[in-house]
């Protein structure tokens, strides 16, 4: 049985007539040409597949397209902004936070949402266990009632390393590039570049805003963390990367 749904992607507004038994990550690589996301494992075990769904980090191979009709999409290919690179997908090209670039795209979504997530005060497992940062203000167990009720996030979090690694445990780099992939989730909630160089902190602008559903960026030639060049992404407006 067929169905008709209406995405916005990276924002562009697109009319889809697909099977109801469609993931939302084959709708993005088979029918829209999409190769950001990735197909790893199939199962929602190994994050290649992570995307934006309305401002949160889902796996994208486990929700049917039909379900999210109306829904805004964000693939790590749709954060750059103005020509500007997203600061989390900067501080993977400047801390090397990738090897063969496969999970990249799924790594870069997944620590744009879990900044955001962060921010607002939404604990983690290892959160729950730091009773001697329970009531220092900025941390996540100060600001969880405060901020799980959808507002903005006020202030950047305070994440150690291993909470970080918990907070991105679901994505898997089969390369074992962790250790950098950490020090660039920490320059991008640092708001730093290589060099100590002021940046844009990742938590400003952790989730892109849509725009009017129309207007999409044109695709870009130079290599970019989670994009064309680096992840084998083919570009909506005609870019022709090699399919991941």
């Amino acid at each position: 049985m067929d169905a008709e749904i209406s995405l916005q992607v990276d924002g562009r507004a697109t009319t889809l007539m697909l099977d109801t038994r469609t993931t939302l990550l084959d709708a993005l690589r088979d029918r829209l040409g999409n190769y950001s996301p990735k197909k790893g494992c199939d199962h929602g075990q190994c994050g290649a597949c992570t995307v934006l769904l309305n401002g949160r980090r889902i796996n994208s191979c486990l929700v049917f397209a039909v379900a999210q009709d109306g829904a805004s999409v964000v693939t790590a290919a749709g954060l750059a902004s103005d020509g500007e690179l997203h600061p989390v997908q900067q501080a993977f090209l400047d801390q090397d936070g990738f090897q063969c670039g496969y999970c990249t795209p799924g790594q870069i979504c997944s620590a744009v949402g879990m900044l955001d997530e962060a921010a607002r005060g939404h604990p983690s497992y290892v959160t729950a266990s730091r009773s001697d940062r329970s009531t220092q203000p900025g941390t996540p167990e100060a600001s969880a009632d405060a901020q799980m009720d959808g507002s903005p996030p006020t202030q950047a979090p305070e994440l150690p390393d291993d909470e970080i690694r918990e907070r991105m445990s679901g994505n898997l780099c089969r390369c074992g590039a962790y250790v950098n992939i950490v020090a660039a989730i920490r320059q991008s909630l640092a708001g730093e570049q290589v060099g100590g160089t002021p940046g844009r902190p990742a938590t400003e602008s952790a989730i892109p805003q849509p725009g009017n559903g129309m207007d999409q960026p044109e695709p870009s030639t130079g290599q970019t963390a989670g994009s064309s060049n680096q992840s084998g992404m083919n570009t909506p407006g005609g870019g022709t990367g090699q399919r991941g």
